[in-house]
């Protein structure tokens, strides 16, 4: 394993999560520090290189642009943090302003930064908390991807759709985990292949249900112990995540696993993904309508944008995602 391998590397330099698990070179075992380098702030994002990006233009075939935020004021009322308002001001005859508040960057269609989450050994690659909750601190800060952008190769797996299929449909209220197996036979069903620096997108058809309900229905439905459909919160996740060198991996549920959430060790995968391999980690994402469009043409791959609020230091952000196909 080198510690600062070109980002143009062949996929056979990276290590796979078994030689993460085993590593003896001093850094935490199931660890990414140091794959990258030593002082690399980027996380899996480096695998989004501008090869894989030139190549995701030939999957816009009919132009469609699809949105992947959500309403900025949904889910409402969280159980989490206050559901922002807009105030409108301006002046007569001139023009107008309008504003949020609060504004939590992490409300709502979301990416979970570097800083969002830590281990036992600290941030991502050894970053420790101290310099995180310096103020005159920025590293790891969502503006390193704001000032890169994040735009490659998206993939969408529905497993919504696929177990629906399977004359099983995912009980949105019932903490259904989806396995490496499901992913994989997801994946088969629609014919498509998860490559090196996708952007990996999976529906579990938790947004779009809640959605559904009605505004005075939707505070019962969303509890701080609510059960929700994710990925399964195991070892064996992050090993298929990692095995597959994705880039960047986000659902329309609340947390990307399963909730509630169990954040006892080894029991939380932000902190094998964020903290381990650094990689951002999507949620609240909009995938119905995409969703429809895919399975119209059997179309799963497209290209994925996103660009992240340039805030110095931030902990997360809005994604401001496409998917154009």
């Amino acid at each position: 394993m080198t510690d600062a391998p070109d980002l143009a590397m062949s996929d056979s330099v990276l290590p796979a999560y078994a030689e993460l698990r085993s590593r003896t070179d001093g850094q935490p075992p199931g660890t990414a520090w140091g794959v990258f380098g030593t002082d690399d702030e980027v996380g899996t994002l480096n695998l989004v290189t501008r090869e894989r990006m030139l190549a995701a233009r030939e999957l816009v075939v009919t132009g469609e642009v699809h949105s992947l935020n959500w309403r900025v004021d949904l889910p409402a009322p969280s159980p989490w943090r206050p559901t922002p308002v807009r105030t409108q001001v301006g002046q007569p005859g001139v023009g107008r302003d309008d504003y949020l508040t609060p504004f939590y960057l992490q409300y709502s269609s979301q990416w979970d930064g570097l800083r969002h989450i830590e281990s036992p050994d600290g941030f991502y690659n050894g970053v420790p908390a101290t310099q995180v909750d310096d103020p005159l601190s920025a590293t790891l800060g969502i503006d390193v991807w704001a000032r890169r952008g994040i735009a490659g190769c998206g993939v969408l797996l529905d497993v919504a759709r696929r177990c629906e299929q399977l004359g099983e449909p995912i009980d949105p209220t019932g903490g259904f985990a989806i396995t490496p197996d499901l992913l994989d036979d997801t994946a088969r069903h629609q014919g498509v292949e998860i490559q090196t620096g996708d952007v990996l997108l999976v529906r579990t058809g938790w947004a779009g249900w809640y959605a559904s309900l009605a505004p005075e229905r939707r505070e019962a439905a969303y509890q701080p112990d609510s059960a929700q459909p994710g990925l399964a919160a195991t070892e064996a996740t992050a090993a298929w995540l990692w095995d597959r060198h994705v880039a960047a991996v986000a659902s329309d549920n609340s947390a990307l696993e399963t909730s509630p959430l169990d954040m006892r060790p080894g029991r939380f995968l932000h902190v094998r993904l964020i903290a381990g391999f650094g990689m951002p980690i999507g949620e609240h994402f909009w995938l119905d309508d995409l969703a429809v469009a895919c399975a119209a043409d059997s179309r799963w791959r497209f290209l994925f944008t996103s660009a992240p609020l340039h805030v110095i230091g931030g902990v997360g952000s809005p994604p401001n995602a496409l998917a154009i196909r």
